[in-house]
């Protein structure tokens, strides 16, 4: 028996990269699979189809993100979804992607960011909880951006500081009954949809030099750690921001001198 059969989970953000990673690595342990999606359905649908080829089950629901009522109208499709089974893992994944640095970011690029990010998931678990089983898990994608000092990247590393805090106070909160809440900070990690920023010439090569295991990430080394999160596994680990960069940015690395 998978780890996680008989589970039901929820991830959003699921059409493509990280997300799809998650949700078919969740399938493939034994639950069964919400697939959120906010404009891209054809790509949600292509998750499902994949879950199910491989013998898992899936279903796919659409929400925007950031807007008025988007908490609500996710969960709503998801309890129908579920049709009166509970909720035992929601993996908060959809998240806007950097605004810029400081001089140039605008108001509106900015409010999109901490509605996305912030405001999103902190509201989706605030609605899920009723569906949420006793010892279930909430894990959150964070980002490495929140221990670097990235220029580009200054309101989107906020945002997930933001996260980071709200993983921490609620483990505490929901402890009482038995819920794990956990964050994953990715590094930097390729996937189809940003494969051709690391095209840029000497970016993959001078990340591969800053990272301590030596490659950029993929989509499922990320997959994998949620799916311990998400397993009984990881029953006693609650209120940690779990670093899966492969060690991007630990420090400068020396060359010992020759003896």
């Amino acid at each position: 028996m998978s780890a996680l059969t008989g589970k039901t989970a929820l991830v959003t953000g699921a059409s493509r990269g990280i997300g799809r990673a998650i949700a078919t690595r969740l399938a493939e342990r034994g639950a069964m699979v919400v697939v959120h999606f906010g404009a891209d359905e054809h790509g949600a649908k292509a998750t499902v189809e994949e879950i199910e080829r491989a013998g898992g089950t899936a279903l796919a629901v659409g929400a925007e993100l950031g807007v008025d009522g988007d908490a609500e109208t996710l969960v709503a499709g998801v309890a129908a979804a579920l049709a009166g089974r509970p909720l035992d893992i929601l993996v908060n994944n959809a998240a806007a992607p950097p605004a810029g640095p400081l001089g140039v970011t605008t108001r509106a690029e900015f409010d999109r960011l901490f509605a996305v990010n912030v405001r999103a998931p902190y509201f989706i678990i605030q609605r899920a909880l009723p569906l949420l089983r006793d010892g279930g898990r909430i894990i959150t994608i964070s980002s490495v951006a929140t221990r670097m000092a990235n220029p580009a990247q200054t309101s989107f590393a906020m945002t997930k500081g933001a996260i980071e805090t709200m993983s921490l106070t609620l483990a505490n909160e929901l402890g009482a009954r038995g819920i794990t809440v956990n964050a994953v900070a990715p590094g930097a990690t390729r996937t189809p949809a940003n494969a051709a920023i690391f095209e840029s010439p000497g970016l993959a090569d001078a990340i591969t030099a800053s990272t301590a295991l030596g490659r950029l990430g993929e989509a499922d080394d990320v997959a994998d750690v949620v799916a311990f999160l998400a397993s009984d596994a990881a029953r006693w680990i609650t209120g940690q921001i779990i670093d899966a960069s492969g060690g991007l940015f630990l420090g400068p690395r020396l060359t010992p001198a020759p003896a």
